[in-house]
């Protein structure tokens, strides 16, 4: 990976992001709506816990329950894991979920019991992922090791070939990384480049932090079942809810990021990008069935890629509508705005994106 950051240019002729800043603030203005969350926020964060919990303790005094319902209730969890971190975690670690730094460092801690670190997380997703979107060798949401090939510029091998069939499969195991390796080697590459969000990073204070709440973490989830329920029942479920989490997250970010439309530049010799960042969102991000109720309410309006990176302080049940402004705004200035009518399209792009990058190099030239 590239440890210089590229630079963004800062004039922009076309005054983008000037005019629609103007169109969003005035909105939220004359409407005097806070831009952070509301009640809305407040209650779905609490469906999402009880899926997350409710079938936890179903499980925990319920132990002699036939092993499919105990299947069934792990996928459950699953989806309410994925539905914390996409709802509740997400906008908490952006600043967006209230007014108050208090209720935004709680609901942030939130990824603590999906089995990921907050300081590896803001400065991988806050940091990396929204200043250098798409850019290969900085943002490290295209980096899958050598198993995925998700830009030209990644080196090809011969399995990429089969990528697309074997691709879904690999995304599941996206949280259970996060427990197993995922937070060490961050967190000891992050230390090392000495990154950080929100303030200088103390190593003794995160590594002990990193220590702990892996140790409660897995109490929480294996040790305390375990006492309770057949241990290798336990470890399926954990397995499954892992799993479905894995998946939803997965695919919620590549079918953001990763489809032929959506660009991958990179800086000119000078490490200078072509160009502004606000612009560089719109060719690198992409929506994703923007009408689906159900999608926009789950995914935590991350559907709305766009607008999410464009506005990640502002609270995504507000996305729906400054989405009118950002399409506008972009079409006044000839810009791209890329979006995908269904899900079932924005998969179909992603898996044919998939296998193009896996072909051998010399055959797609």
């Amino acid at each position: 990976m590239n440890l210089t950051p590229p630079t963004f240019p800062r004039q922009d002729a076309l005054k983008f992001f000037k005019i629609l800043n103007s169109r969003v603030n005035e909105y939220f203005r004359e409407n005097n709506i806070k831009k952070t969350g509301n009640w809305k926020l407040y209650i779905k964060t609490a469906i999402m816990f009880s899926l997350l919990f409710i079938p936890y303790f179903v499980l925990l005094f319920l132990p002699t329950m036939p092993f499919g319902i105990h299947l069934l209730l792990s996928f459950v969890m699953g989806v309410g894991m994925a539905g914390v971190g996409m709802n509740v975690m997400h906008d908490g670690n952006h600043g967006s979920y209230s007014t108050k730094p208090w209720i935004n460092k709680i609901m942030g801690g939130s990824i603590y019991i999906l089995a990921g670190n907050v300081y590896n997380w803001q400065v991988q997703h806050n940091v990396l992922h929204h200043t250098y979107t798409n850019i290969p060798g900085h943002d490290e949401d295209l980096e899958a090791g050598r198993i995925i090939r998700f830009t030209k510029h990644a080196k090809w091998y011969s399995f990429h070939r089969f990528q697309q069939y074997y691709a879904l499969f690999a995304y599941g195991l996206l949280t259970i990384n996060w427990c197993l390796t995922t937070d060490f080697k961050q967190m000891g590459a992050y230390l090392k480049r000495k990154l950080s969000y929100g303030g200088p990073a103390n190593p003794k204070k995160l590594w002990t932090g990193l220590v702990i709440s892996k140790i409660v973490y897995f109490s929480f989830w294996l040790v305390v079942p375990m006492l309770l329920l057949t241990w290798w029942k336990v470890l399926i479920g954990f397995f499954i809810m892992h799993y479905t989490a894995g998946l939803i997250l997965s695919m919620v970010f590549q079918l953001a990021h990763v489809v032929e439309e959506t660009d991958n530049p990179t800086p000119n010799e000078l490490n200078e990008m072509e160009n502004t960042w606000a612009i560089h969102q719109l060719y690198t991000t992409t929506n994703f069935a923007p009408k689906s109720w159900l999608l926009n309410y789950y995914t935590g309006g991350l559907n709305h890629q766009i607008e999410h990176h464009l506005y990640p302080h502002i609270s995504h049940i507000h996305y729906g509508k400054i989405a009118q402004f950002v399409k506008q705004t972009a079409s006044e200035c000839n810009l791209p705005y890329f979006e995908y009518k269904t899900m079932f399209s924005a998969v179909a792009a992603h898996m044919k994106h998939l296998r193009d990058l896996g072909m051998q190099p010399e055959i797609t030239q």
